[in-house]
């Protein structure tokens, strides 16, 4: 290993420099309050060049390793520390939520509050999912994107899961010894999918806001031919940046991954969250089963459901679309990995997924959450944090804070005093997918950012808006040395005191 020197030629990098480099990393963050208390929480630590200290406090079972928190449970966690209580929720202005909002909304079909149940439902349902409802999700894909096409979904070409979580690790328990290729920023359970199945080896790509995030082809193309990969893993629409890939470009990755025999696992939870200038374009919405030429040879898997577009997070009835041999493969990691999903509420989903009703929500859910994106962003405008790359689609505003003065110029800081205004963000870092671990936190691309979700109700928006608004005008006001410090541990703690340091 070398190093440049001011001549152009290299000289050795030492271990030693290596490890002074890494400590005074480790120095800066342990300088900074919120991102020590990022790393006392269980499986948080970094796992870098330096041996570990075992923390015995963690490992009270033999061999169990902490695998880390996702963003939102960590921050879940952090706020109940403060006081948050589902209980009381509606005293907080909760923008960290990944779930939109579930009650009704203008023109929406009426909202399911009750489902029958018949007593054969009482049994379990296969893994793979009720028939009639695979048969539903399938005839609702070939209506909305492959009418005229002569490969049809059916029945066989979909798998029934308990939530999108549930069918990434049952695609990840199936898939052999590969390279798996992901972009940073992406959705955060990615992190711990590609750390907990072992045979997915994560080979990341980071993507950058001069080109509002979109995804390189011909580099992707590049690193399957150099590289080796054979399996690429999205969220498309794009989770935390709220960016699309379609038409042309969703067309170039669908034929790419046919052309090079390479597995496409997409993330289409978002896929009717797609805010058009033009209101004659509601209505439309994307999938790569647009593209598709032969549903059971092209190697393109889809996961999507119930809980964003239908806004019907609680129920977790999800899809895995794909193959007929890879739906037969994750019937069987089904077997062991989850069981299935519930049986009574495969039944009750049946009705939802007729096109006429689909249509229905998807207006009403695209003009309602275009309405919601505009009024959080213009409201941002105006506090001074306007956003460089807005949201196409999703219900998601990736927030740059580097502009703002230290220390609430970092993700974690921000989120930690948002906390004391009944307010919850989603740092950035966890979007960083890192499943190693060895990245020094202030190093991180995603450091700068937060996530705010525009997902709950509009006077929720309002209120967490007006909490960041507060905490600008006192840095303004009072300066800085009110910030980055005091932050509660627990509800039981006073926060802790202000490290000589800093």
């Amino acid at each position: 290993m070398s190093t440049p020197t001011a001549s152009g030629r290299s000289t050795p990098l030492h271990f030693r420099d290596i490890v002074h480099d890494v400590m005074k990393q480790y120095r800066t963050e342990k300088e900074s309050e919120a991102h020590r208390i990022f790393r006392e929480s269980a499986g948080h630590k970094p796992k870098g060049i330096l041996p570990q200290t075992v923390n015995p406090e963690e490992e009270t079972v033999p061999g169990i390793q902490h695998p880390g928190s996702t963003g939102v449970i960590y921050c879940s966690d952090r706020a109940m520390a403060n006081g948050f209580s589902y209980a009381s929720s509606h005293e907080w202005a909760n923008l960290g939520q990944g779930a939109p909002e579930v009650g009704n909304i203008p023109d929406a079909p009426p909202r399911p509050t009750h489902i029958d149940i018949p007593l054969d439902s009482l049994e379990y349902a296969p893994t793979t999912g009720v028939k009639d409802l695979r048969k539903a999700v399938a005839d609702l894909y070939n209506h909305t994107y492959r009418q005229g096409k002569s490969s049809q979904y059916t029945f066989e070409n979909v798998c029934i899961v308990p939530g999108g979580r549930s069918g990434l690790s049952r695609v990840a328990a199936v898939v052999g010894d590969v390279y798996c290729s992901y972009q940073i920023p992406d959705y955060t359970a990615y992190d711990q999918v590609l750390s907990a199945f072992k045979r997915l080896v994560p080979v990341p790509t980071a993507l950058d806001s001069t080109n509002n995030y979109r995804m390189d082809i011909d580099q992707i193309r590049k690193d399957i031919r150099t590289q080796g990969l054979e399996v690429i893993i999205a969220s498309n629409p794009r989770n935390p940046t709220g960016q699309v890939i379609q038409n042309s470009e969703l067309k170039d990755l669908v034929t790419l991954s046919r052309e090079t025999q390479t597995t496409l696992v997409l993330d289409e939870f978002y896929s009717w969250y797609i805010y058009p200038e033009d209101e004659a374009e509601f209505g439309k919405s994307i999938s790569s089963a647009s593209y598709i030429e032969d549903v059971n040879t092209d190697s393109v898997v889809i996961v999507d459901g119930l809980t964003k577009n239908w806004r019907l997070p609680g129920w977790r009835i999800c899809w895995v679309i794909g193959p007929k041999n890879l739906i037969t493969a994750l019937s069987q990691s089904g077997s062991f990995l989850d069981g299935g999903a519930n049986h009574p509420l495969q039944l009750a989903a049946i009705p939802l997924l007729k096109p006429e009703r689909a249509m229905a929500e998807k207006l009403a859910l695209q003009k309602h959450f275009k309405h919601k994106r505009d009024h959080v962003l213009n409201r941002l405008e105006k506090l001074g944090l306007k956003v460089a790359v807005p949201p196409q689609a999703t219900f998601y505003v990736w927030l740059d804070l580097e502009g703002l003065p230290a220390p609430l110029n970092n993700g974690l800081t921000f989120f930690e005093e948002l906390l004391k205004e009944k307010t919850i963000v989603i740092p950035g870092i966890f979007f960083d997918i890192n499943p190693a671990h060895r990245r020094n936190l202030f190093n991180s691309p995603c450091h700068h950012f937060v996530r705010l979700s525009f997902g709950p109700p509009l006077k929720d928006l309002d209120m967490g808006l007006d909490a960041i608004g507060r905490v600008l005008k006192k840095a303004k006001r009072e300066g800085m040395g009110g910030f980055g410090h005091n932050y509660k541990k627990s509800l039981d703690d006073g926060g802790l005191r202000t490290p000589k340091s800093v």
